[in-house]
């Protein structure tokens, strides 16, 4: 497998991981890398060589997918629906074309979401899966996911809150002042919350590209929000300045 194929537009996890610490899950955690992917999945037992094969499947059909059409991933603009490319690529041009975004701003999206319901179908109860900061989530019961915003003296001190009814859901974030991810803003945390974690992760992108220090931007940001459809909720951190859109509960750390 040719790893630099997603290499190029991927959002890489922040290196130090700060965002990693988990507190009172009762799930047992696992690490898996291939290549540039790095995911950190709690579960109810270490699924680890599960996972990898996991992680192996959907690499190969979007890397081979990038091989016949290489425009795939470079296009920061939303590409046409193909009805002969494999079911995860067909998620991430749909999740573009709805972001208004290229469709690899939602590959760390796409995978944590297929390992995950790959891990659910193979007999997993629950599963958290996260990639580079975005989050598959599927619980029994509720739980809080926390926002690091970098800098922002908002970092670590407030959650997310889902309900067990919210779930499965996509909890994504993206960034203008942290890792490697693309952003045209300058956001410290532009967090959405969807039942698509492909679009979860296409839509922070987007909205992230909004995001910038004068103050109106968040208004826009959230004005977009409204029109992308398929969001549940949206928080934004830029600064010392906080905004939250839709059906969301925010919880103090």
């Amino acid at each position: 497998m040719a790893g630099s194929h997603l290499r190029k537009k991927t959002p890489l996890s922040y290196q130090d991981r700060k965002y990693r610490r988990v507190e009172n899950s009762g799930l047992v955690p696992s690490v898996v890398k291939m290549a540039e992917t790095d995911l950190h999945i709690l579960a109810p037992r270490p699924v680890g060589d599960q996972a990898l094969q996991l992680v192996s499947e959907v690499r190969g059909y979007i890397e081979r997918y990038i091989e016949q059409h290489p425009q795939f991933l470079d296009s920061l603009v939303p590409m046409p629906i193909n009805k002969q490319a494999p079911e995860v690529v067909k998620k991430m041009l749909t999740a573009g074309m709805q972001a208004g975004v290229g469709p690899m701003a939602a590959v760390a999206g796409v995978v944590a979401e297929w390992v995950g319901r790959g891990l659910l179908a193979q007999g997993a109860d629950e599963v958290i899966v996260e990639n580079g900061g975005d989050l598959f989530v599927a619980r029994n019961q509720e739980c809080t996911v926390a926002v690091y915003a970098g800098e922002s003296p908002l970092s670590g001190k407030l959650a997310i809150g889902l309900q067990s009814d919210q779930m499965n859901c996509g909890v994504c974030c993206s960034s203008g002042t942290i890792g490697h991810s693309l952003s045209l803003g300058n956001a410290d945390a532009v967090v959405v919350v969807a039942p698509s974690t492909a679009l979860a992760d296409a839509a922070a992108t987007r909205l992230g590209n909004e995001v910038c220090r004068e103050k109106q931007s968040i208004n826009r940001a959230f004005e977009l929000a409204g029109k992308i459809d398929g969001l549940s909720g949206v928080v934004i951190i830029s600064g010392d300045r906080l905004g939250a859109w839709g059906d969301i509960e925010l919880v103090q750390l």
